[in-house]
């Protein structure tokens, strides 16, 4: 990502703007064109405004986090478990970052104006297109997400990758570890069913799109990372002992009977 960009996006004014262009045009399809249940969200309204990181489960490039911000803002205007009319847009909440793929971010012009909305870009661990393989994220990736926290809300997906049941990658459980935040878990479903790969085109309306907060999690910031890690890929149901019942809940879901 350029530095014009990276400066950018910690502007709060262009932030702003980005979020109003972005949920105005989201906002339709997450309550109208489909059906967005929301629960949890009374876990938000305490958290401090710093150092907390949300992990999720991740079925699209793009859907998940603009429904996350929505949430955001709508908490932050008093509402719960629910948008509501999208006032809150005029006064968005912008305290937020995402983790997300640099080659994905800096693919075309669309993608760099979401990026604008706060994206923090970390190299994959894995490249399918080289074949480049590389263990963990880079010593830059790491100050990047941590510096981000000391001021600010970090969403992040620790499968980095769309599949479902796919395993968990221990830079997550490095950044609980150094960073010590207060880590907040987050279930989806129906994204990958209502919205294309990149959650920018529909592919089937009237679809039931969930999104559950759950309590900050307990966690023994001196445990191995392996076993954060675990503990984290249970709090997002996403752990092999989720996948028999997720298999059986999605009935003839093709992309999760092949993972289960």
């Amino acid at each position: 990502m350029s530095k014009l960009l990276d400066q950018l996006k910690k502007i709060r004014i262009i932030k702003s703007i980005v979020y109003t262009i972005a949920g105005s045009f989201s906002y339709p399809g997450l309550v109208w064109i489909n059906k967005l249940k929301i629960t949890g969200t009374e876990h938000l309204e305490q958290l401090p405004k710093e150092n907390v990181l949300f992990v999720s489960n991740h079925q699209t490039y793009f859907a998940d986090v603009i429904a996350f911000l929505h949430v955001f803002c709508a908490v932050k205007w008093g509402k719960r478990n629910r948008l509501g009319v999208p006032f809150y847009l005029l006064n968005p909440f912008t305290n937020v970052y995402y983790v997300g793929a640099a080659t994905t971010l800096e693919k075309n012009w669309l993608t760099r104006f979401f990026a604008l909305a706060g994206a923090i870009p970390v190299k994959r661990t894995w490249n399918s297109d080289s074949n480049e393989e590389r263990k963990g994220l880079e010593t830059a990736d790491f100050r990047n997400i941590e510096k981000a926290l000391e001021s600010s809300w970090v969403i992040t997906f620790p499968q980095g990758t769309t599949k479902p049941f796919a395993p968990g990658r221990k830079g997550t459980a490095l950044t609980i570890k150094r960073a010590k935040p207060v880590v907040v878990p987050i279930v989806i479903g129906g994204f990958s069913e209502a919205f294309d790969k990149k959650g920018l085109r529909f592919k089937k309306r009237g679809t039931q799109l969930t999104i559950k907060f759950k309590e900050p999690m307990r966690i023994d910031y001196d445990a191995s990372s392996e076993k954060i890690l675990e503990e984290v890929m249970d709090a997002i149901e996403q752990s092999k002992s989720f996948m028999p019942k997720m298999a059986t809940l999605s009935g003839n879901n093709p992309e999760i009977k092949q993972q289960a």
